[in-house]
């Protein structure tokens, strides 16, 4: 009995691994570009911050991702490895070219894939729901941080405080940075854990027929398993993915990365905790990004001093692979008389 759970697990963590080897960018690149904090330490502190938001703020999100977008009753064994394979097989694609990617919409992708396939979809909470918040919350990262970069931070600027190497040396500052930090990865603890969580954790109620009652019990013992991977997936993959933003981050000053990342924290834990929409941190950084420094450039030269469009392409391919092999794998487990109902 306990063989089947062992396969979704173990892909869950290499899920893990790879997420979190995305995440770490949004989370410390910031810190880690201007120099405040020794890659030795981002992963220790990224990996608790994860679990501590997956804990106390994930559940919600763990619910969409298990019940809300596929009929509770096909998340099998077979279904969601296939699920957790698609995604974890997209980001390692990502992080192997050092592009931070959207882990939440490459994982819906990848539910969507069976849902069509056995005409499962809960289309009114994809299309009314998931949707619009990808397209609304970097819309609003992208004009609060152009609000704030216009109306407080180029004042500020005016007066050469964010110039002032007293201020930007100062200790307060340096606090400041790291705390957002880890308020960034505590964000992405509620939202992206429940990606692996939330397939796993409806897999086994219904494998071990057990209530709703009892979900969050389930969930809970999920995350315990799973959170701990985004700390190890830090080490193997954070490093080149945080030196590739870190690089564009520290062409901003440390006043502005800290508006940065409040920013897209924010609006991606008001994601998990409102509606449980799975959300890309990663859209709401560069969007925050690039918010701020039209603000301070110009539009046009936003996009010749930084990189951030090439991020656009990977955001496109990665949930289309995640999409594309989960609907191959569903389809190939169902002639094949894999997958049984």
């Amino acid at each position: 009995m306990l063989i089947p759970f062992i396969v979704p697990f173990l892909i869950a963590m290499f899920l893990a691994i790879n997420m979190g080897g995305s995440g770490t960018a949004p989370s410390f690149s910031a810190a880690y570009g201007a120099n405040i904090i020794k890659k030795s330490l981002i992963p220790g502190l990224f990996g608790t911050a994860v679990f501590a938001g997956a804990i106390l703020g994930g559940e919600q999100t763990a619910k969409t991702m298990g019940k809300g977008l596929l009929s509770p009753e096909f998340m099998t064994f077979e279904i969601v490895s296939i699920i957790l394979f698609a995604v974890a097989i997209s980001l390692l694609i990502a992080n192997l070219f050092g592009i931070p990617q959207s882990t939440s919409q490459a994982t819906v992708m990848a539910v969507i894939a069976p849902a069509v396939y056995y005409d499962s979809l809960n289309s009114s909470k994809l299309l009314y729901e998931v949707i619009p918040t990808w397209f609304i919350t970097p819309i609003a990262s992208f004009i609060l941080a152009f609000l704030i970069g216009k109306y407080i931070y180029k004042p500020l600027r005016r007066r050469g405080y964010t110039i002032s190497k007293k201020i930007n040396d100062s200790y307060v500052l340096k606090g400041l940075i790291i705390l957002m930090s880890l308020y960034v990865a505590f964000s992405i603890g509620t939202n992206n854990v429940a990606n692996a969580v939330g397939p796993l954790a409806t897999m086994a109620a219904n494998e071990l027929a057990i209530g709703d009652d009892y979900f969050v019990h389930i969930m809970i013992l999920a995350t315990l398993i799973i959170a701990p991977s985004f700390g190890i997936g830090s080490s193997f993959f954070g490093h080149k993915v945080v030196r590739n933003t870190g690089k564009e981050i520290v062409l901003f000053g440390r006043i502005e990365a800290v508006i940065i990342a409040f920013i897209s924290a924010s609006l991606l834990l008001s994601a998990s905790l409102i509606k449980g929409i799975p959300t890309s941190l990663v859209q709401l950084n560069v969007a925050a990004i690039i918010g701020i420094g039209v603000a301070k450039l110009g539009f046009k030269n936003i996009f010749r001093k930084t990189e951030v469009n090439k991020f656009f392409i990977m955001w496109i391919v990665a949930p289309a692979i995640a999409f594309s092999l989960s609907l191959l794998l569903t389809y190939l487990a169902d002639i094949y008389g894999v997958i049984n109902f």
